[in-house]
């Protein structure tokens, strides 16, 4: 179990391990979605929306590094223990989705190359035994496995990253190709910004361990910042120019034969681990006396058995749902720490019931704008108006929420 008084991870710890987190096949497939905008628009949304969504994040681990807390605790500051319940439960559940999703993805390169290699086709092996894996890289806790295998790791994707690069974007006359059509900029941008936002309720749970607020913030934002736009781009170029994102083609395409195997894996339990544990510290808040780690690694089971059964063909409705409830989620928290300026927990408040009728407002409002293709996606204009309005709401019950009760309230 993490140890809270031992505050020992600095820049390149975050640098690294938000890099290795972004280095993923999710991320790469989710690229590959915007190739009907086209490259350059492609591009500029992928852009866009990670400057937003990274800003957001780093925000958010911001109040991990200076409370000490973990990311679904300090929703309480906001929604009362009460409402923190109901949000670990839907990040259980979004991060237990993630790990089946993260392992499927994987066992699904690894089977296209250990087919061509051997001619096994496998995929349950497959997913079990990256279930395995990301088990073992939990067990090793923040000692083994977010410090030093998790850099091991980092310089290793790092340069497959490279190749990947390389293979993608050796023909770049391809990436001029005009526009297919089908998918406004609005939808792209949204797509951009979920996969940061998806971060929101975990990040906090390692920025907490920080040595210092700043490098924290400086580590996390540029590594998940660059990894994940370089996944995107190679994603949206793979699919533009090959009209196939899958990673093992790809990497088959670079005669990688064996190697690419230990890459899909190695990329997968690097990220999956962040999900299943952070899957861990979100139901330890609703039963601190179970140890995080264990819970993390029923989790990981959980997703792997999940994993066996589902497909991926609602991966694009999967990150939406993500959207619908996070950016309220966070916009509401955000503007209570940083601009309300409340940073305590109260004990005394159980629920919030303001806070929980904005957030519901802020989901309801989230699906207008997906429906709409506004230009500017559902998550940024959803997170400024529940902002706005829960500031505007804050003002008429502030006196309500914070007030004790006593003889003379009654």
């Amino acid at each position: 179990m993490m140890n809270e008084n031992n505050n020992t991870l600095g820049f390149t710890h975050y640098l690294f391990l938000w890099f290795g987190a972004a280095v993923s096949i999710a991320e790469i497939l989710t690229g590959g979605l915007l190739a009907p905008l086209g490259f350059q628009s492609g591009v500029t949304a992928i852009v866009i929306g990670h400057v937003v969504g990274t800003v957001m994040m780093v925000l958010c681990g911001i109040i991990g590094t200076q409370e000490r807390i973990p990311a679904l605790v300090s929703t309480r500051i906001s929604f009362g223990a009460y409402g923190s319940y109901l949000f670990s439960i839907l990040n259980v559940l979004q991060l237990v989705g993630w790990t089946a999703v993260m392992i499927i993805a994987a066992a699904r390169s690894a089977n296209e190359i250990s087919k061509i290699l051997w001619g096994m086709d496998q995929m349950s092996l497959w997913s079990i035994g990256i279930g395995g894996l990301v088990l073992l890289w939990i067990a090793l806790g923040r000692e083994g496995g977010l410090k030093r295998l998790n850099m091991l790791a980092v310089f290793l994707l790092l340069g497959i990253t490279v190749i990947l690069s390389t293979v993608v974007f050796k023909d770049s006359s391809a990436l001029s190709v005009l526009p297919a059509g089908g998918m406004s900029f609005g939808e792209a941008l949204e797509l951009s910004v979920i996969m940061p936002l998806s971060w929101l309720p975990l990040i906090a749970d390692y920025t907490r361990f920080a040595k210092s607020k700043t490098s924290a913030a400086l580590g996390s934002g540029l590594g998940y910042f660059i990894g994940s736009c370089w996944m995107y781009i190679i994603g949206l170029g793979a699919a533009i120019v090959a009209g196939n994102p899958e990673p093992s083609a790809m990497m088959l395409a670079a005669n990688l034969g064996l190697s690419a195997l230990g890459i899909v894996v190695l990329a997968t339990v690097t990220t999956t681990f962040l999900d299943a544990y952070s899957a861990g510290v979100s139901f330890n808040n609703i039963f601190p006396e179970l140890n995080e780690k264990q819970v993390a690694l029923v989790m990981t089971v959980i997703g792997t058995v999940i994993a066996l059964w589902i497909n991926m063909e609602e991966y694009e409705s999967f990150l939406i749902a993500i959207g619908s409830v996070f950016a309220p989620l966070f916009a509401v928290l955000l503007t209570e720490y940083f601009i309300i300026k409340n940073r305590l927990v109260r004990p005394e408040v159980l629920i919030n019931w303001s806070a929980l009728v904005v957030w519901a407002l802020g989901v309801v409002m989230y699906y207008q704008f997906i429906k709409m293709e506004f230009i500017l996606g559902a998550t940024i204009p959803v997170m400024l108006i529940t902002a706005l309005l829960y500031k505007i709401i804050w003002g008429y019950t502030k006196q309500w929420k914070y007030c004790k009760k006593s003889p003379m309230a009654l």
